[in-house]
């Protein structure tokens, strides 16, 4: 049976599917609990919130569903190097991007206050509430820490965009390795190298990864059907990870014209660029995209490019200018065609069983 592995035994759910745990309020309880409740393992990106919204979020989670979820977390959630350096940059990304901002007619946002990493007493609450499932990105835990969060019950994934930072992952003990292809929508999850070197395909990073570690791989990036699912266990596999395609769903928190787009012509086009946030990740191509692709050096550090832009993204919505504006999608998304979740889940089960049995 192509749904009974070493991931669904060590999860406890009925099928390798995972939803994509979306950060920035694009994760819900809705979408999250809808993917468990079917047999598979909903996500919920929770970097950007506090302790106390990671709790009263798995409270709520838990009072919907008592099948198990992932919540993940970034490792790393901050590049700023030092204050003078990062003035420095804030002055080149105004001169880089007053145009938009001149051309919506909204002002730029003065610097915010200095940005303190929220990670580690995120990651107290984790051993509060014991997930079933805890996933990280952007680095490595500590090798004592997997070893307690073993120790509490909770399965550890690691999200790895290199053979070499899957093989890092495996030495720290993690029990499975996401395997992240550049085709994906969102962010690159590199900690090794630049994420601009670290864009092998997903297709590809499987079969590098199953060659030179022993835990169970889950395909991410380019999957949005059956057809996808099949051909990722046929590379070794033994779940896939589905974003995009849960993403423009109902459920998903995206906004109502993110969605549109996912299912417009624009989706053809995506590019992976650091003007929006500071970290490289894959959007539907924009004006901006076009524009600054290459200019890398007048883009801020993550998270402070995303105050920067957020200014210009709120006006730009405001005033329909959507050419403005950076919907996050991976290469799949052209193929889309379910907008609600569960019928999304069913069509992957059915067609995913039909090729593997």
């Amino acid at each position: 049976m192509w749904n009974k592995n070493r991931v669904t035994e060590l999860l406890g759910i009925e099928y390798p599917i995972l939803q994509g745990p979306f950060g920035g309020g694009l994760s819900t309880v809705e979408l999250t609990t809808t993917v468990s409740n079917l047999g598979g393992l909903g996500g919920f990106g929770a970097y950007t919130l506090s302790p106390q919204e990671i709790y009263d979020i798995h409270r709520e989670i838990q009072s919907k569903t008592d099948k198990p979820y992932n919540l993940n977390l970034w490792v790393n959630d901050h590049d700023i190097i030092d204050e003078e350096h990062t003035k420095k940059q804030y002055q080149k990304a105004v001169e880089s991007f007053k145009p938009y901002f001149d051309l919506l007619n909204t002002d730029i946002p003065a610097p915010p206050p200095s940005f303190e990493s929220r990670f580690q007493n995120q990651l107290e609450v984790i051993f509060d509430i014991k997930p079933k499932v805890f996933s990280f990105m952007f680095g490595l835990l500590n090798e004592n820490i997997i070893e307690d969060l073993h120790r509490q019950g909770t399965v550890v994934f690691g999200n790895a965009t290199t053979l070499d930072e899957a093989v890092a992952l495996e030495k720290t003990g993690v029990d499975v390795i996401i395997a992240s292809g550049f085709e994906s929508g969102g962010h690159r999850p590199s900690f090794l190298d630049q994420a601009e070197l670290s864009t092998t395909g997903t297709f590809v990073l499987i079969q590098l990864i199953k060659d030179k570690v022993k835990i169970p791989v889950v395909a991410a990036g380019g999957i949005a059907t059956g057809r996808g699912i099949a051909g990722a266990f046929q590379l070794g596999a033994e779940a896939v990870q589905i974003g995009t395609a849960f993403l423009a769903t109902e459920e998903s928190g995206a906004l109502p014209i993110h969605k549109e787009f996912l299912f417009s012509d624009a989706a053809k086009s995506t590019s992976l660029t650091r003007a929006y946030t500071g970290r490289l990740g894959r959007g539907i191509t924009s004006k901006i995209t076009r524009d600054v692709l290459a200019a890398t050096d007048k883009t801020l550090p993550f998270p402070l490019q995303t105050h920067f832009m957020g200014a210009l993204r709120k006006a730009a919505l405001e005033q329909q200018k959507n050419e403005f504006v950076f919907f996050w999608a991976g290469q799949i998304a052209p193929i889309l065609k379910h907008k609600k979740a569960s019928t999304l889940m069913l069509s992957l089960i059915e067609e995913a069983s039909e090729l593997l049995q």
